[in-house]
């Protein structure tokens, strides 16, 4: 990014000095549009109308890549709490290992009771509920 400027400064430089060594009167023509003036101020003017061309057409994906940065964001935070809240349970189950008794596994929410392979084929009504 500094880069950039650093560049666009050097260009304004250029354009400035050979615009003030260029002043003679030169005359711009455009349909039924006449305007007579020095060739620095046209030089000037048709710079200044590429920048804010060059701004125009840039500032879409300039607002599109803050977006993006703004929902990576809020991923990364949203992913790094999953890794805490998963960190935590293991060390639950880790120190439930380690006691030699079994950790309760917590059901996911509306989720379906576990029903066995044989109760399905059999349809055992008893065995599984609906």
């Amino acid at each position: 990014m500094q880069l950039l400027l650093i560049l666009g400064i050097v260009f304004a430089i250029g354009a400035v000095t050979f615009a003030l060594q260029n002043d003679i009167a030169v005359t711009v023509v455009l349909g039924f549009w006449r305007y007579d003036s020095s060739l620095a101020v046209v030089l000037l003017a048709a710079v200044c109308v590429g920048v804010l061309i060059a701004g125009l057409v840039s500032t879409p994906s300039v607002i599109k890549g803050q977006w993006d940065r703004v929902r990576l964001r809020r991923q990364v935070a949203s992913l790094e709490n999953d890794r805490a809240n998963l960190e935590g349970r293991v060390r639950e189950l880790e120190s439930a290992a380690a006691q030699g008794t079994a950790a309760p596994v917590p059901a996911a929410e509306g989720a379906a009771p576990y029903v066995g392979l044989k109760s399905l084929m059999m349809g055992n009504e008893e065995e599984n509920p609906k």
